[in-house]
């Protein structure tokens, strides 16, 4: 790969692009701007036309990571289907995001929960959940679902189904798989926020 066109118009996303592979095979400790000059192989100068400093990388890494997990969960809330399908969408679709980017997703936390972390980062951390609120929220109207704040059974829902990540990438399945697993804990939470059937 060579100094030109490619890198002056998008050097930003190259360098997020070899930072986040970084990430993933050495960790943060592994990343330096310097570094990812040479791996983009630019001038050691080039990275700071985009970032101060290595905080302001991992900002940056943290960020695209969340718009993109946001996205991720959005298209599945968009998908055809009755609550329960969407709603399985949406689950799956997080654990999926989680075990593909298990290091990212420890570094974009990592950095929103940090003193430095800009209003931008935060809110956009923030609206991960917002899909499955949502959703939620219609059901509720629909009847579907119980009634209660639609953000707090989405954070139920929510810390269930990071539970099955975790478990995925910590290798803790025991032999299940992260399908299954997802399938089984999903199956728990919409029978325990459906709605009350009528009395017999």
């Amino acid at each position: 790969m060579t100094t030109g066109t490619y890198h002056r118009e998008n050097l930003r996303e190259t360098l997020l692009e070899f930072a986040e592979r970084t990430v993933r095979r050495s960790g943060v400790e592994g990343l330096s701007l310097r570094q990812l000059a040479r791996d983009a192989n630019v001038s050691h100068g080039a990275p700071a036309r985009h970032f101060r400093d290595k905080q302001a990388l991992l900002e940056a890494l943290a960020l695209d990571g969340f718009q993109r997990l946001n996205q991720a969960m959005t298209d599945a809330a968009a998908t055809s289907g009755s609550f329960d399908t969407r709603f399985r969408a949406i689950a799956t679709a997080y654990v999926s995001f989680v075990v593909e980017n298990a290091a990212l997703l420890g570094l974009m936390y990592t950095v929103k929960h940090g003193a430095d972390a800009s209003e931008t980062l935060v809110e956009t951390g923030r609206r991960s959940m917002g899909a499955t609120v949502a959703l939620i929220a219609e059901a509720q109207a629909a009847g579907a679902v119980q009634s209660g704040d639609p953000e707090r059974l989405a954070f139920v829902a929510f810390a269930s189904v990071h539970g099955v990540a975790v478990l995925a990438t910590s290798d803790m399945l025991d032999g299940v798989s992260v399908e299954e697993a997802t399938d089984a804990v999903v199956d728990m939470l919409l029978s325990a926020i459906a709605a009350p059937g009528p009395l017999a």
